[in-house]
């Protein structure tokens, strides 16, 4: 049987579909037949009236946005009576009938009867065929059947969307997650399948949205939730539109046969799923819908947009009311006294730019009173001018803003006076505040190129240390010849000014006190580099930012750096940034070892200088004077408890000279010394005799009456074996003897004791050759390879790096403290095989993982850092805060050096305590002067003089189904109650998106 509907569009498309196949039974009338034919009589009555509903749908639907003007279609006349084509149920499959009958003009006889007296008619006849055939056949019932339908192409149209709505009904959500269902990017609780239709030369998507797990009863304004699930209020809902660059229908008739098409096949399907269709302009956001609500309601929906000049009166929210009871309200004298509207609201407000023009004003104020030779201009004041950092390069600021969302929740009203209260209420009243930063692009862009700061610039220097191996001196990369015209590019050089400012910079004794804490973390010591506050470390992270720290640019700062090391030597100057110590600090690399031994070779090589001038003078003065004999020289002090065993006096201690001073290099030399020898410990007393001489000569000197057994007591009293308690002067002399190792015949220390004259330190010579071991430091520098010296600037500049980050405030964020103990364990264990590792190649892989590492760290912190300082006041939601983003970041910081698609954004919101909210506020400043006029503020619900970027509402009607328009025929026994009007709102002054929805009973 076929069913027709003549559509009232302009080209009047004849629109055939089937909703029922007549089954003609080849045997003799049955009560199972007469049956089968009732039934398909009874679903065609049926389906007429579902097909009639779908017609008029659009019609409606324009009625009920007509008044406002929200997407007015053209109208639609009433649909013609629906009409059954002529059929001779007695004609064979595939001829035509016989003797057609006119068609009918209405339902005036019942479709049953007709029908089934027809069958009836056919099958006794074809009963009384086949008993001529053969009586031997009459005990075998045989069944045939023919299908008279005619498909067209709508209907296969219709019949595909069935087919594949029946199989995602069938298989559920579990099983089409398993079928490879896809995730809506930003909604972890949302899935879609789609499949792609054709119909004529035309090519649709039909997309059908579900959730992983039913939420129960949830808020509107949840995260989750899709932008279509919160317009209409629905939870699973299907998309078709054609595949175009827009992907909407901008023709009505093609608009209205898409619903229609998935409305009857979802109907055939027994689904109550809503569908809908986009239509109009794609800026418009226009949809239309229908949801078939079992077989009593219907749901239709529409949305649609005004994008500019929207009206004043919709501006506010008693408007807005207005606008909602308008749908379901003919006039306003069908208004009634009151009307429970159901009432929930979302207001978005954004943090202001930072107004530079302010600053600038109140700067030049200031700068009023400056003289005229005095700088009138200032540089703006940036967000991290007080980082540690900030030295070096300008962080852009990670969090450009806030969002706070401000809720109110459900709540019913009345009457339209009453939204006039809850638009000029303070957002301190609203019932939740959620707080979400605004993230720069970059902190999620793995680009190189894209984020400079510390991590890009060591990037450089690991590609400069892949290109050192080649050359055995620095100078040969700073010849021009010895670089391609094809990379000259790439390795430039800064002009003469640039290095000489440098260099000022590097060489400046005038180094001003920091004020951060000094925080040093426990795996620093482990790295085998520079302090950060030393002349080397000082050199490195200067050589990141000078040029583009290619290694020709390297070369030409670390000749300019020698040079200036060997004027210092040569004028007996101080190197700055060296602290003095008589010691070398064998954990740091060697050329800081070096610059330390040349430092303490500077400060003799001075006090040689002036002692030579002192005693020069002083000889002049006492020349015609003789020195008494015996005197004490050098002494330091007395020991308590000990008496010299010749003379009744008191022993002194000598003042004595330092061990001399040995580097790292210096050290492998003696071991390996020591190994050609042969005898380790015979050569270890060797090397040890000058500085036990000079001991000897000192004691000597502090005291004249001294024996060999007095300075044994003193240097080494496990040599001295006492035979009784001696306290002070009880028992003088004191009683005991000499060791076995020191009574031997031919004991190198009495030898040397007996050969050592009595000199004090002053006129000693100085165990440490000065002028020496300077020559030998400065030989070091400027013959150093290539790369030896890289490899020394990689580990500093890491740990100088590392250190810097680790002097920022960022509140003591447990995830970020954790975090950076375990860059500086990573640092180490990748940079402790660095030293002495002839193999780049493989090296620098590992760097450069290593620098990936690092960029996401100094990201992390830099966060971390801003989200300190703008929320200082709130420290509990400031540590959320920054956990929420952790906890967002935390897959991206692997050690792959290919960028990682990161498409998820960084939604989430952290709500703000009732404590919180005045520390929150205080992040929107009052508008300035220069911001008042350049905004005309025409909504209400202001926070500190600031209008919410976007203003969502939710307004909705519910009525019990025994009532009014909504009662059934039948009585029924149930209080439950239906939103038979929902209306969402959203938009701000200069853009308003309005989305309906209307239950109305079929």
């Amino acid at each position: 049987m076929q069913v027709g509907i003549w559509s009232g569009g302009p080209d009047g498309l004849h629109l055939t579909f089937t909703h029922a196949r007549l089954i003609l039974l080849q045997r003799r009338p049955s009560t199972r037949s007469i049956r089968s034919l009732n039934n398909a009589a009874q679903e065609a009555q049926r389906f007429r009236a579902t097909a009639t509903s779908v017609w008029c749908q659009h019609h409606q639907v324009r009625q009920l946005f007509g008044r406002r003007g929200m997407g007015a279609s053209p109208s639609l006349p009433p649909p013609p009576p629906l009409r059954l084509p002529p059929t001779d149920l007695t004609r064979k499959a595939g001829r035509p009938p016989r003797d057609p009958a006119p068609p009918p003009t209405s339902f005036s006889t019942p479709p049953l009867e007709g029908i089934a007296g027809a069958a009836m008619a056919s099958t006794s006849s074809k009963h009384t065929k086949h008993r001529r055939i053969g009586e031997d056949d009459e005990e075998e019932e045989l069944e045939r059947f023919d299908d008279f339908t005619i498909a067209s192409s709508w209907e296969r149209f219709i019949s595909e969307i069935e087919a594949i709505c029946r199989q995602w009904l069938a298989d559920g959500p579990k099983n089409l997650m398993h079928k490879g269902a896809e995730s809506v990017l930003s909604f972890e609780n949302l899935c879609m399948v789609k499949h792609e239709l054709k119909h004529g030369k035309r090519v649709y998507s039909m997309e059908y949205h579900f959730m992983k797990s039913a939420k129960g009863k949830y808020s509107y304004w949840d995260d989750d939730t899709h932008s279509t699930q919160l317009s209409f209020g629905v939870d699973e809902f299907l998309i078709i539109a054609p595949l175009s660059a827009s992907g909407v229908v901008l023709d009505d008739p093609e608009s209205t046969k898409l619903l229609s098409s998935v409305a009857i096949a979802l109907s055939n399907c027994g689904s109550n799923w809503p569908a809908f269709v986009p239509v109009h302009d794609p800026s418009r956001k226009a949809y239309i819908g229908i949801q078939n609500m079992g077989t009593v309601f219907t749901r239709r929906f529409e949305a649609d947009r005004i994008g500019s000049q929207v009206p004043i009166r919709l501006m506010h929210l008693e408007g807005l009311h207005e606008l909602f009871l308008s749908k379901f309200v003919l006039s306003s004298t069908d208004f009634p006294a009151k009307v429970k509207v159901n009432f929930s609201m979302k207001l978005t407000y954004r943090t202001p730019e930072h107004d530079y023009d302010h600053e600038e004003t109140l700067d030049s104020e200031a700068t009023e009173s400056i003289p005229e030779n005095g700088v009138a201009s200032q540089p703006r004041k940036q967000w991290d001018d007080d980082c540690p950092w900030a030295e070096w390069y300008s962080a852009e600021d990670p969090v450009k803003g806030f969002e706070l969302t401000a809720i109110w929740g459900e709540k019913m009203f009345e009457e339209s006076l009453e939204m006039a209260e809850v638009e000029n209420a303070s957002s301190f009243d609203a019932d939740s505040w959620l707080l979400h930063p605004v993230v720069s692009p970059y902190m999620v862009d793995d680009s190189i190129g894209k984020f400079v700061g510390f991590a890009s610039q060591l990037h450089l220097l690991v590609n400069a240390f892949e290109s050192a191996g080649e050359a055995q001196f620095l100078e040969d990369y700073v010849a021009d010849n010895s670089v391609p015209d094809s990379s000259k590019s790439s390795v430039a050089v800064p002009p003469p000014s640039v290095v000489d400012r440098v260099m000022k910079d590097i060489f400046n004794d005038e180094v001003g006190k920091s004020n951060y804490v000094e925080a040093e973390s426990k795996f620093g010591r482990a790295l085998k580099g520079a302090p950060l506050d030393s002349l080397f470390a000082q050199f490195c992270l200067h050589a990141l930012w000078f040029g583009n720290c290619n290694i020709r640019a390297i070369a030409v700062l670390w000749i300019d750096f020698v040079r200036e090391i060997r004027w210092c030597w040569e004028e007996s100057e101080q190197l700055p940034r060296m602290k003095s110590s008589s010691s070398i600090d064998l954990s740091a690399c060697l050329i800081h070892q070096k610059l330390q031994m040349l430092a303490i070779c500077i400060e003799r090589k001075k006090s040689l200088n002036h002692e030579k001038d002192t005693n020069h003078a002083h000889k002049e003065g006492t020349s015609n004077s003789m020195a008494p004999n015996k005197i004490r020289k050098g002494s330091a002090g007395i020991v308590p408890s000990l008496m010299l065993i010749n003379t009744f006096q008191e022993m002194h201690i000598p003042c004595t000279q330092d061990a001399p001073l040995m580097t790292e290099d210096m050290h492998e030399e003696r071991l390996h010394a020591a190994e050609a020898f042969g005898s380790a410990a015979g050569l270890s007393g060797q090397l040890e005799r000058d500085i036990l001489a000079s001991d000897m000569s000192a004691f000597k000197a502090a005291n004249p009456d001294a024996a060999f057994e007095d300075f044994i007591r003193w240097h080494s009293p496990g040599d001295w074996v006492s035979e009784g308690n001696v306290d002070g002067n009880s028992a003088w002399p004191p009683k005991g003897r000499l060791s076995q190792r020191m009574s031997e015949h031919g004991n190198m220390w009495r030898k040397i004791w007996n050969d050592a004259p009595a000199l004090p330190v002053s006129e000693q010579k100085s165990l440490l050759d000065s002028i020496r071991e300077g020559e030998k430091v400065v030989h070091y520098l400027e013959t150093l390879r290539p790369q030896q010296l890289l490899e020394q600037m990689v580990c500093t500049a890491f740990k100088s790096s590392a250190d810097i980050l680790n002097k920022t405030t960022y509140g003591g964020f447990k995830l970020m403290k954790t975090k950076t103990d375990q860059l500086y364990a990573t640092m180490a264990s990748t940079l402790k095989s660095l030293q002495g590792n002839s193999d780049t190649s493989d090296m620098a892989g590992d760097l450069k993982r290593l620098c990936q590492v690092f960029e996401h760290i100094e990201k992390l912190l830099i966060f971390a850092a801003s989200i300190h300082r703008k929320l200082i006041d709130a420290p509990r939601l400031a540590q959320s805060v920054f956990t929420d983003y952790f906890n967002y970041y935390l897959p991206k910081m692997g050690t792959s050096l290919e960028s990682i698609c990161y498409e998820k954004e960084f939604t989430t919101k952290e709500k703000v305590g009732m404590l919180e909210r005045e520390a929150v506020s205080s992040l929107f400043r009052p508008p300035t002067a220069n911001q008042s006029w350049r905004k005309v503020l025409s909504m209400g619900n202001l926070l500190n003089g600031h209008e919410p970027i976007q203003r969502e509402i939710v307004f909705s009607v519910l009525e019990k189904l025994s009532n009014g328009h909504y009662s059934s025929p039948t009585p029924l026994c149930t209080d439950e109650q239906i939103e038979t009007h929902r209306m969402y709102i959203s938009g701000t002054s200069n853009d308003l998106w309005v989305a309906l929805s209307v239950t109305s009973w079929d």
